[in-house]
């Protein structure tokens, strides 16, 4: 038998685990409000992602789009970026869900077509992150990179 002590530190990362995996498996990111209208593979973003622009966008960032982009490095050869942009350019794709507004760029979204995008709130960090790709194979922990089919 775990002795108690043993027991106390471990049940918050398993109840951690819990919630994550009930928020994969709960995300209404298929929906067809989210796939552009030329039929191609959305970039689709969940509800926790949706809710947390909105937030940004009430605290003064109006108007700014969250910009998703692929770049070499990171521990397993490629690496997400993130930043809020209020510009776009000519080679973007914009995905648009509830008023919020996601941008790739033409040689990004070759590696994140039909990926999920989520904000998580961490102990150690919040942040936006892709949760699901199709077109990785595996990455690192830190969910930050990942390596290409």
């Amino acid at each position: 038998m775990m002795p108690r002590s043993m027991l106390q530190r471990i049940v918050p990362f398993v109840n951690a685990r819990i919630r994550w995996s009930h928020r994969l498996l709960s995300m209404s990111a298929v929906e067809s409000s989210s796939s552009s209208p030329d039929g191609e593979e959305a970039v689709l973003m969940t509800d926790n992602c949706i809710r947390r622009l909105k937030e940004l966008h009430a605290k003064g960032d109006y108007g700014k789009m969250l910009r998703l982009s692929v770049e070499t490095g990171g521990c397993s050869g490629f690496q997400y970026a993130f930043l809020l942009d209020n510009e776009k350019n000519s080679d973007d794709r914009v995905f648009e869900k509830d008023g919020v507004e996601l941008v790739v760029d033409n040689i990004s979204y070759d590696f994140v077509k039909g990926a999920t995008v989520d904000y998580v709130e961490e102990l150690i960090r919040s942040a936006f992150q892709v949760v699901t790709n199709p077109s990785a194979v595996g990455g690192c922990s830190c969910k930050s990179s990942f390596m290409v089919k």
